[in-house]
């Protein structure tokens, strides 16, 4: 077990601060309760990295009227934990429209191929891309 000291509490303190900031503007912007319930940082095995934020009162329909805005929220919050995300998108719960999570990664260079084949909005029934950045 280690001891806590105060560099992890700015970082514990700087997530619940951007947690509570996107849920009010979420809320906000789409005129109805919407609950980040939880927000992650996360690196995986494989080399992705990025944001995970898990949501509550978020459907696809909200995500094609306010995507512009909503994808302007994600760019602010990742650029505050200095992620330069290649791909965004929401991760729905199978067979509906409710959005689960909003998700920005950056893909490793197993990843990206994966991601760079799919096509359209949702290339899967559990996907909504909100944007992909290809590279050149």
């Amino acid at each position: 077990m280690f001891a806590m000291g105060s560099g992890e509490n700015m970082i514990t303190e700087e997530i619940l601060k951007n947690r509570a900031e996107f849920e009010e503007k979420t809320r906000k912007l789409i005129g109805r309760p919407v609950l980040l319930i939880e927000l992650d940082l996360f690196a995986l095995p494989c080399g992705c990295s990025g944001i995970t934020a898990n949501m509550r009162g978020l459907e696809v329909d909200d995500l094609e009227v306010f995507e512009p805005q909503i994808l302007q929220l994600v760019k602010e919050m990742a650029a505050r934990f200095e992620i330069k995300p290649t791909v965004t998108f929401a991760r729905l719960v199978p067979g509906s429209s409710i959005v689960a999570s909003l998700n920005w990664r950056t893909l490793c260079m197993r990843c990206y191929p994966e991601f760079a084949r799919s096509e359209g909005k949702m290339p899967r029934p559990d996907l909504y891309m909100l944007h992909f950045e290809r590279r050149k």
